[in-house]
C-alpha cells in the first residue's frame, strides 16, 4: 500500500502541491503454514505494527479436532518478555477470531475452547510492550461445521433455564503471587449462521481485585465454544478475592467473586 506525501515547491510567487510516494511498508513475513487468508489477516490484526514467527510463543492444542463444536487451545507467551495482547484465531474460520486478551496484571497466559468450522490453521499472536507482534500456529483437522451447527442447550431447549450460571476456581500457584483462574458459563454462544438464530454471544469479561484494579480484560467473539470456559494467571495471592464481570451482546451483565484458595483445594463462584 503506497501513502502519499506532499512536498510544497515554490513557483514564482506561488506554491505547487506535488504528491511524492512513500516506500511501501515491509511486507508480513512469508507465512510458514501457506493460508490463504494470513495476509488478511494480518492486515486486520496487526495493522503496520512488525511482525515475525516465534518458537518460544507456544500455542498449546490437539492435531486433530474429536468435537469442532469445543477445541481446546492455550496460549503461552510466558518467557518472552512484557506482553500487553494476545489474540487466539482460526484463519479459516466465517468468525476468525476467538479471543483478543489484555494482561494488564496478569501472566501471558489464556486458554479456552473455540469452535472450527473446518481444516485450519489455529494461531496465537502476543504484543510485546515496543509493539512488535510474535506470531505461533499450525494446522489442525477439523471435521467441520462447528460454527453452523446449532448449539446443544438450543436442541435441548434448555438453554434459558441455565443461561448466566457461572462457575469458578482459583488457587495459587507459587509465592510470588501467581493464581490460575478458571471461569464458565452457561451460555450459547450462537454464532449467526444458524437459520432463525441471530449472534448473540460474551463479548467482554474482566478480572479485577478486591480493590477494583483490572489484572486482566478481553474481548470475545461467538467462535468461542458454547459454555465457554476461560483460564487465566492473574497475579493474586491464596485469600484474595477476585472479581470477573462479564457481559454479552443483548447486554446481560454476569458477576461473581471467586476466592483464592488458601491450599490446592478449588472453591466455587459466588453468582451476585
Amino acid at each position: 500500500m503506497w501513502r502519499q506525501k506532499v512536498s510544497l515547491i515554490l513557483i514564482g510567487t506561488g506554491l505547487l502541491a506535488m504528491p511524492v510516494p512513500l516506500p511501501a511498508r515491509a511486507p508480513y513475513p512469508a507465512d510458514p503454514l501457506q493460508s490463504p487468508m494470513w495476509q488478511a489477516h494480518a492486515k486486520t490484526i496487526f495493522g503496520d505494527d512488525p511482525v515475525r514467527f516465534d518458537p518460544r510463543v507456544k500455542m498449546l492444542y490437539p492435531e486433530v479436532a474429536e468435537n469442532q463444536r469445543s477445541f481446546p487451545v492455550a496460549l503461552d507467551a510466558r518467557g518472552v518478555g512484557q506482553v500487553k495482547r494476545m489474540v487466539i484465531f482460526a484463519d479459516l474460520n466465517p468468525i476468525p477470531i476467538a479471543i483478543d486478551y489484555r494482561p494488564e496484571a496478569a501472566e501471558p497466559y489464556v486458554a479456552t475452547r473455540i469452535k472450527l468450522d473446518q481444516r485450519t490453521p489455529v494461531r496465537g499472536a502476543v504484543q510485546l510492550a515496543d509493539g512488535q507482534w510474535l506470531v505461533a500456529g499450525g494446522w489442525v483437522d477439523a471435521a467441520g461445521g462447528g460454527c453452523s451447527a446449532p448449539p446443544v442447550s438450543r436442541v435441548k431447549g434448555d438453554w434459558a433455564t441455565h443461561l448466566g450460571e457461572m462457575r469458578g476456581e482459583a488457587w495459587p500457584m507459587s509465592e510470588d503471587g501467581s493464581s490460575r483462574l478458571r471461569v464458565t458459563f452457561r451460555h450459547p454462544m450462537d454464532t449467526g449462521f444458524v437459520a432463525n438464530i441471530p449472534t448473540y454471544n460474551i463479548e467482554e469479561l474482566a478480572v479485577k481485585s478486591a480493590a477494583g484494579t483490572v489484572l486482566g480484560e478481553m474481548e470475545i467473539w461467538a467462535s468461542v465454544s458454547e459454555d465457554p470456559a476461560i483460564t487465566l494467571m492473574p497475579h493474586a495471592k491464596a485469600g484474595d478475592v477476585l472479581t470477573v464481570d462479564a457481559r454479552d451482546t443483548n447486554g446481560r451483565a454476569y458477576l461473581a467473586r471467586i476466592a483464592v484458595a488458601r491450599q490446592s483445594a478449588m472453591p466455587s463462584a459466588t453468582p451476585q
